[in-house]
């Protein structure tokens, strides 16, 4: 195999608790350590992310490392910062919550240059940001098929084209081609750029052999917020792009809207009320079932509470920003 440069592109705010664990997966790659850079944009980090950093590059001068500010402290920004920054021609992004495998450059690197897509990802294999019954929880119910629908990156689909994948390996010149990173989506700014990659003419390739680790947040509120984040940004993506809207991402909106529609109208209209009780007791038997089904399984009794409250959690809030996120596009379109 014939190794190129890469410049490893990383956004990265108030992260002290994971940039270690990160930095050191990096230098541990089974790719060449002289043929790789690091470049981190930090959006004002006021932990101790920056003096960990330091630390790091203090005590291995042999890895490259360029930290950049981003002061608009957005991911989509950071990106921009971090790709302007970079000094080589393959591209490849991680989060500071991700912890790629060993061999994930030299797999992705490979993969990218035999299939000649405009990006390469692979598989998402989910681990609980803490020790905690509830982290726990949260990481089995997010590598779920009821937390992640189809989505190939993290159900352990077959290697081909796919419409997105986490933590991508790019050829920088499909990336000049696409342009930046849309800065007025503060989140799926990656969906919203392979949507762009694909319209250029070019592919988004998953492979499962590509492995890296996420770790997922470790309490309900945390794992809200980050779903409610999701949901009102996919939104403003598919008002951009409403032909690329998929079946997994009408599910939660649909149920939510129609679980509040029948809530309104069952006061009024007692079919409103069965059809509240049919669909909200068929809800409440599949998630608790799925929820038992992974506590047998994974002998983790807590699973069984554990697992539907995190669906949950996912399944309404991202539901419900969603609706809120068109709301909020309908009513600037109509000058409110």
């Amino acid at each position: 195999m014939t190794f190129s440069r890469v410049s490893v592109i990383v956004p990265c705010y108030n992260e002290e608790r994971t940039i270690q664990a990160l930095l050191e997966a990096i230098y541990s790659q089974t790719y060449p350590l002289e043929l790789l850079e690091v470049v981190i944009a930090d959006g004002g980090s006021t932990d101790q992310t920056r003096e960990v950093i330091q630390a790091f590059v203090q005590e291995h001068p042999d890895l490259v490392l360029k930290l950049v500010n981003n002061p608009e402290r957005i991911i989509p920004a950071a990106l921009n910062a971090a790709v302007r920054a970079a000094s080589h021609s393959i591209i490849l992004r991680l989060d500071a919550h991700s912890i790629p495998a060993e061999d994930y450059i030299e797999k992705a690197v490979h993969v990218l240059v035999n299939t000649e897509a405009a990006n390469v990802g692979g598989l998402w294999n989910i681990a609980p940001g803490d020790d905690s019954w509830v982290a726990q929880s949260i990481a089995v119910a997010a590598g779920h098929f009821f937390g992640a629908g189809d989505a190939r990156y993290r159900i352990h689909g077959e290697a081909g084209p796919v419409d997105t994948v986490p933590f991508g390996v790019f050829d920088r010149r499909w990336m000049e081609k696409a342009g930046a990173f849309n800065t007025n989506l503060l989140t799926n700014e990656d969906y919203e750029y392979n949507v762009r990659l694909r319209r250029a003419g070019g592919t988004i390739w998953f492979d499962p052999a590509i492995q890296s680790t996420y770790l997922a947040r470790s309490t309900l509120t945390a794992l809200a917020r980050q779903y409610a984040r999701y949901g009102f940004w996919k939104a403003q993506m598919l008002w951009m792009y409403p032909d690329t809207i998929r079946w997994r991402q009408l599910l939660p909106p649909v149920f939510v809207g129609t679980t509040g529609l029948w809530l309104i109208l069952a006061p009024f209209w007692s079919i409103a009320g069965l059809i509240l009780l049919l669909q909200a007791g068929t809800y409440l038997f599949i998630t608790f079932t799925a929820g038992l089904i992974e506590a047998v399984r994974s002998r983790k009794t807590f699973l069984a509470a554990g697992f539907p409250l995190s669906i949950w959690t996912m399944h309404l809030c991202w539901g419900g920003a969603f609706l809120w996120g068109l709301l909020v596009r309908i009513i600037r379109r109509n000058g409110g």
